[in-house]
């Protein structure tokens, strides 16, 4: 290993020194034993997601699972080693002394900064270190001995130590923030879809604007659409940089938006496949596969878009508010729909002439673009924080390829 390779790519202003090869036996003690409480809270496998504890259960020493043995300390590091693939490792903040976490979790207990070494462990180039090690296929696991065995490289220099875990501190607080906000928003989107429809058996709704008192009446979706089309059968090519080719596949599973990221365009002669573009206001379905039920509103600001053939789309009558129209498609109702039509004795699916016979209440149109503005907003406020929290964990990854060598 020649100098350059002492030393990370990005480093902060004042450290020059190389860094060394240690052990992370070197660096943290392993599995210490301690007498656990007669009641403590238990960390499973399934507790931990990302680095954020989630869940635990209160058990009693008599009766808890023969794995829950590593009793937490403020500092320590619980690295996953049953699919460590996963990542999800979790930095004991806490002051709390009754947590105990399952054997499935190699502990750690830094000699020196930790948010460093946490951080360190979490590199992509660290993981597949411990995949090379790690017996099985479904499930590698390694242990906590060959893993104390394991040789990262690190700055000897403690300051430099400490300038790179508040960094990577500061990028995760953030994450968390957003995560926590993203969860929130969802929330209230959730409880806003049971609010502003009418329940099963209702006919108006819990809540209502100022000013609404009429019955809603109940429409099928094919009262509301003048038509329910089939998309067009063409294979994908390059994207030409003006049409768009949108698949059920490029349909963002949380958000319902065009994910941009890898762009086709249609492979065939547009000048006959017009009746295949999308319009303002238009909803797709999509028909078919594990996918089925997923839904698309077309905005302008996705352009120049083509819908694929998996798909269908229902192209509304003028007195039906299309965001009102898709935000039904969100509902618990809509969902029970899927589950119960979609089942078929091979792959799931539903067709136009099924969807065309779901039943919804509806109310006049103004209450309808009422209703679809304020859900919108919700919309428009989860698709933004997941677009930060995104670009963060793109930032942390970039900063875990560059401070680390």
């Amino acid at each position: 290993m020649n100098a350059e390779q002492h030393v990370p790519p990005f480093r902060f202003k004042g450290f020059s020194d190389f860094w060394e090869q240690r052990k992370l036996s070197d660096l943290a003690m392993f599995n210490p034993r301690l007498e656990l409480p007669d009641s403590f809270q238990y960390v499973d496998l399934e507790s931990v997601s990302g680095t954020e504890l989630i869940n635990h259960r209160t058990e009693t020493k008599s009766s808890a699972p023969s794995r829950a043995q590593r009793l937490a300390k403020k500092g320590d590091i619980f690295y996953q080693t049953v699919r460590p693939y996963q990542k999800n490792n979790y930095l004991y903040e806490k002051s709390d002394d009754d947590y105990v976490f399952s054997t499935g979790y190699a502990q750690l207990r830094p000699y020196e900064d930790g948010y460093f070494l946490f951080s360190r462990l979490q590199e992509n180039g660290f993981v597949s270190t411990v995949l090379d090690h790690s017996t099985g296929t479904s499930y590698p696991a390694i242990n906590s001995n060959d893993l104390a065995k394991l040789e990262i490289m690190v700055p000897l220099n403690l300051n430099e130590q400490q300038a790179i875990g508040k960094l990577f501190r500061h990028i995760d607080n953030a994450i968390a923030l957003h995560q926590h906000k993203l969860a929130k928003l969802k929330e209230l989107k959730k409880g806003y879809l049971q609010k502003l429809f009418p329940q099963n058996g209702e006919t108006v709704p819990e809540f209502r604007f100022k000013g609404y008192s009429d019955a809603w009446e109940k429409r099928k979706y094919g009262d509301i659409a003048k038509s329910f089309q089939y998309g067009l059968n063409a294979p994908a090519k390059k994207f030409d940089g003006i049409n768009k080719y949108l698949r059920i596949t490029d349909i963002d599973d949380l958000t319902r938006l065009f994910k941009q990221e890898s762009l086709t365009s249609p492979d065939t002669n547009l000048s006959n496949a017009s009746t295949y573009l999308l319009k303002q206001g238009d909803v797709l379905f999509a028909r078919t596969g594990a996918s089925t039920g997923k839904t698309y509103k077309y905005r302008k600001g996705d352009g120049k878009v083509y819908f694929a053939g998996f798909l269908i789309r229902a192209d509304l009558k003028p007195k039906f508010d299309s965001e009102f129209f898709y935000q039904t498609t969100l509902t618990d109702s809509f969902l029970d729909f899927v589950k119960v039509t979609s089942q078929r004795s091979g792959q799931p699916g539903i067709n136009s002439k099924e969807y065309a016979n779901k039943a919804i209440q509806v109310p006049e149109l103004s209450e309808q673009q009422r209703i679809g503005s304020v859900l919108a907003i919700y919309d428009n406020l989860i698709a933004a924080t997941q677009c930060k929290l995104d670009l963060l964990k793109k930032l942390k990854k970039g900063y875990l390829q560059k401070m680390f060598c």
